[in-house]
């Protein structure tokens, strides 16, 4: 089994790369729920599309795993018939080739984020985050939520069109 089809395998069994979508404004952990909250109504001023560098290390650690079983897998096959190489020797070849596929996964990857300009006591603040900009419209007030110290989080305080979801 070559390296690249290794690595094809890799990619489709780990699925590859973070979202990021645990860290949109939208989305809690549990410990969060049931909880008061502090929040109030502020005036979104701006809206700009940006990008976000999310951790992927989990996605990558899972890669090399899967490669490594792969390579071994693949490496023992390859050479159960073969006179010159043991199988034992084969499979460690292909595990460590199937790891090196592995690590072609990223460490951090780029989700699609928004930054938020918005008013509150009379000065102007931003909020970056995981989401779209059509979720956020300008002018318009939107609720900010505080959960934690300087954390914030703008919800959504529009719709995307239809085709513009996921």
């Amino acid at each position: 089994m070559k390296l690249a089809t290794i690595a094809t395998a890799v990619v489709f069994i780990t699925g590859c790369t973070a979202t990021g979508q645990q860290h949109r404004a939208d989305v809690f952990k549990a410990g969060q729920t049931n909880k008061a909250q502090e929040a109030e109504v502020i005036k979104i001023m701006s809206v700009s599309p940006g990008q976000i560098e999310v951790d992927n290390s989990e996605a990558k650690k899972n890669a090399q795993l899967a490669g490594a079983v792969l390579g071994a897998l693949a490496g023992a096959s390859a050479t159960k018939n073969s006179k010159r190489i043991s199988a034992g020797s084969g499979a460690a070849a292909g595990a460590a080739m199937g790891t090196a596929a592995g690590t072609m996964v990223a460490d951090k990857v780029l989700v699609d984020g928004v930054m938020i300009g918005y008013v509150k006591g009379g000065k102007i603040f931003t909020s970056t985050q995981v989401g779209r900009t059509c979720e956020f419209k300008a002018g318009e007030e939107a609720l900010l939520i505080s959960t934690g110290p300087n954390e914030t989080r703008v919800q959504p305080n529009a719709t995307c069109p239809q085709e513009a979801r996921k």
